[in-house]
């Protein structure tokens, strides 16, 4: 069954990327956030994007007028019913998260597909909350969304061949971007990959092997990365990196997963990356490094 409208639950940095990939392939998105502020915020941000690939050639005025015109803003959870999918893109709070898949579930006939966003929390547990844990599963994006094309599809324990087959096909067809299946466990496959990597930049960095932008220019130039590590730590959101971290330092209890002390006080300090304007570098409104 091709899927021809797709809703979008939180409108932040993510929620808004894949609203504009989906919008860009030709789909209908319902983009919903909490308050009408959040979601006008949302909106001039997806548009600034936008602009920015107009300046580079990249869209035409006309191709943004149409992209703008097939996201729509919802406040009310009622117009979900229709999806053909739901994608989960708020916090990555297990409560919240549980909290709105019980309301998906009751609200979108059985027929809809519930997925999540998540890059660390248990589909399972998130699925138990439903009752049809067979149509949740995580479709785990990476940001940049529009620039990436890998896309984790996470099998919950209960998450049916039906669910899987589906998801692959929009993930390979209909949004054509390369999935791969990944069974739950905490991190799943990128998340829990990345953060080790991250995290011993940090400990490089605390330990004065190399500065910042030598560490990074190590990666990126040494390694074809297209961010160093610690610019990717500073767009993921260090607050963000640090969540996941410890998520998989209780799951695990190994110590390679314990966040560096340098990522917590640049945390507790409100440098959080990209979304404060500073972290291990600087930025401007528009996610561009300045320094």
């Amino acid at each position: 069954m091709a899927m021809k409208k797709i809703g979008v639950l939180g409108a932040g940095t993510m929620g808004q990327g894949i609203a504009e990939m989906l919008a860009a392939k030709g789909l209908e998105v319902l983009l919903m956030e909490r308050t009408p502020e959040k979601l006008e915020e949302a909106w001039e941000q997806i548009g600034s994007s936008l602009d920015k690939q107009m300046v580079k050639w990249a869209i035409t005025a006309a191709e943004k007028k149409l992209l703008l015109s097939k996201i729509h803003k919802v406040t009310d959870y009622s117009g979900l019913a229709d999806c053909d999918m739901v994608i989960e893109s708020i916090t990555e709070d297990l409560e919240l998260k549980k909290a709105l898949f019980c309301q998906l579930d009751e609200l979108c006939p059985r027929k809809v597909i519930l997925a999540s966003n998540t890059s660390t929390l248990s589909l399972t547990e998130l699925a138990a909350v439903t009752k049809h844990p067979e149509r949740v599963i995580g479709i785990h994006f990476l940001p940049p969304v529009a620039k990436i094309d890998l896309v984790e599809i996470i099998r919950g324990l209960k998450t049916s061949e039906e669910t899987f087959l589906a998801t692959r096909q929009f993930v390979t067809e209909t949004i054509e971007k390369h999935g791969i299946q990944v069974y739950e466990s905490p991190g799943y496959v990128t998340t829990r990959l990345i953060c080790v990597l991250i995290n011993e930049a940090l400990h490089v960095l605390s330990e004065r092997v190399a500065a910042a932008e030598d560490i990074d220019n190590a990666m990126r130039i040494g390694y074809s990365f297209h961010y160093g590590p610690l610019e990717m730590a500073d767009r993921f959101g260090l607050d963000s990196v640090m969540a996941a971290m410890e998520r998989m330092f209780r799951e695990f209890g190994d110590l390679k997963y314990r966040p560096a002390a340098m990522l917590k006080q640049m945390v507790r300090a409100g440098q959080l990356g990209v979304k404060t304007g500073e972290g291990f570098f600087k930025y401007d409104k528009d996610g561009d490094r300045i320094l």
